[in-house]
C-alpha cells in the first residue's frame, strides 16, 4: 500500500475529465437529496458547490415546505419538493416514489446534506443505493452512521461511491469511540474502505483519502477556518460535481479535497484566518481549476 501526500503535481497524474466544448448535459446532471425545515441551506451549498466544480446541471430534492424559495435562491438549479414528516424532514415514501427514476437521469447523486441520522436518512440510503450502474454517488453527513447495516448496498457501487465523514461519523460508522478515530484517522478510513468497498474521504485538520485499495492520500488542510458550518456540505457537493463531470471516485475526492482545502486557504489569507463563510468556499473553486489547468499546460 502506497501513500501520497496530495499536491497538485500529484493530482497533475490523474487529471479532471476536460469540460470540452460541447452541451450541459455532457458536463452532468447532479442530484442532491437533503435538507429539511430545520437545515434547508445544506442542500443549497452542496448544489452551488458542484456547478462551481463544472456539473453541467443541478437538481435538489428537499421538503416541500422550502422548495419555492429554494429555487428562487438558487434559480440554476430545478427543485423538487418532497412530501415531509411531522418532524419536517423528508417523507421516505415520497421518496421511494420519486428519486429513483430521477437518479436514473444523473451522472451523480449527492444524498445527505442537512439530514439527521437517523431511521429517514437510512430509508433513503435505501431508496438510492446502489443505484443505476452509470451513476456515481456521494454518501455524506445523516447518511453515514447507517452505512454499516447497508455495507453490501454500497459494495454494490462497484467503485462509483465515496463517503466524506467527520470523526463523529466515522465513530458511528464504525461503532468505535471517537477517541479512536481521532487518534488513528487513517486507519479508520481504511477499516471503513474495508467496510463498505468505495472511497474515503476522512475528514480532519487534516485529511485522508483511502481507495478499497488501499491506496491513500494525505491533504495537510486549508486552515483551521474550514472548520465552520457548512463547510462539508460544500466539500461533498465539489466532490459530487467532479464526479457528474466523469472522474473516476478516487480521482474526485483527491481533487475535491484539494479544491475545497485551497479555496480555504485563500480565503484565509484574503478576509482572515477564521471568519469567512461556507457560502464563500464555492466562489474560489473555478478560478482555482482555471489554475490548474493552465500550469499543466492543459
Amino acid at each position: 500500500m502506497t501513500e501520497n501526500h496530495l499536491t497538485l503535481e500529484c493530482l497533475r497524474e490523474t487529471p479532471l475529465p476536460a469540460p470540452g466544448e460541447g452541451s450541459k448535459e455532457q458536463r452532468g446532471t447532479i442530484l442532491v437529496v437533503g435538507g429539511s425545515v430545520q437545515v434547508p441551506g445544506a442542500a443549497l451549498l452542496a448544489g452551488v458547490a458542484a456547478l462551481r466544480a463544472g456539473a453541467g446541471r443541478l437538481r435538489i430534492a428537499t421538503v416541500r415546505s422550502v422548495a419555492s424559495t429554494m429555487a428562487l435562491t438558487v434559480p440554476e438549479a430545478r427543485i423538487i419538493g418532497l412530501a415531509e414528516t411531522s418532524e419536517g424532514e423528508i417523507d421516505p415514501a415520497d421518496a421511494e416514489r420519486r428519486l429513483p427514476a430521477l437518479a436514473e437521469r444523473c451522472k451523480a447523486v449527492l444524498i445527505g446534506p442537512g439530514l439527521s441520522a437517523g431511521k429517514t436518512a437510512e430509508a433513503l440510503s435505501r431508496t438510492l443505493l446502489p443505484g443505476p450502474e452509470t451513476t456515481a454517488l456521494v454518501l455524506d453527513a445523516g447518511v453515514l452512521p447507517g452505512l454499516g447495516a447497508q455495507s453490501d448496498a454500497v459494495r454494490s457501487c462497484r467503485g462509483r461511491a465515496v463517503i466524506t465523514p467527520h470523526a463523529g461519523e466515522m465513530a458511528r460508522l464504525l461503532d468505535i469511540d471517537r477517541s479512536e478515530v481521532e487518534t488513528d484517522p487513517l486507519a479508520a478510513a481504511r477499516r471503513a474502505a474495508d467496510l463498505v468497498g468505495c472511497v474515503v474521504i476522512m475528514k480532519g485538520a487534516k485529511s485522508w483519502i483511502v481507495d478499497p485499495s488501499g491506496r491513500s492520500w494525505l491533504y495537510g488542510g486549508g486552515g483551521v477556518g474550514l472548520a465552520t458550518s457548512g463547510s462539508g456540505d460544500v466539500l461533498a457537493g465539489i466532490v459530487a460535481g467532479l464526479l457528474a463531470r466523469g472522474a473516476e471516485a478516487a480521482t474526485a475526492a483527491a481533487w475535491g479535497v484539494y479544491l475545497h482545502g485551497e479555496a480555504g486557504r485563500r480565503l484565509s489569507e484574503r478576509v482572515g484566518p477564521v471568519g469567512f463563510l461556507a457560502r464563500e468556499i464555492p466562489d474560489e473553486v473555478p478560478a482555482i481549476l482555471r489554475e490548474a489547468e493552465a500550469a499543466s499546460g492543459s
